[in-house]
């Protein structure tokens, strides 16, 4: 995918929606330039887990986080 963009005075882009799509990001989002010899890489900066939003899903009345895991176990084994 080949898509094009202009910089303004203050230095400023608009990506494309094309590639903002590909990327998977959202207004407000951070993307981070890497320079990679001759050429520049573009990629998104992830603070969350993509995956976040589906923790816990499969474990309905199990507490988040590793102690609570074990405590249920502790507790389902009788100890």
């Amino acid at each position: 995918m080949k898509k094009m963009a202009r910089i303004t005075s203050k230095g400023q882009i608009t990506v494309p929606h094309e590639i903002r799509r590909a990327l998977g990001v959202l207004p407000g989002d951070k993307l981070l330039f890497e320079r990679d010899g001759v050429s520049v890489r573009v990629r998104p900066v992830r603070t969350r887990s993509p995956f976040e939003k589906y923790r816990g899903i499969g474990s309905p009345g199990i507490p988040r986080g590793k102690k609570a895991v074990v405590a249920w176990v502790r507790k389902l084994r009788g100890r």
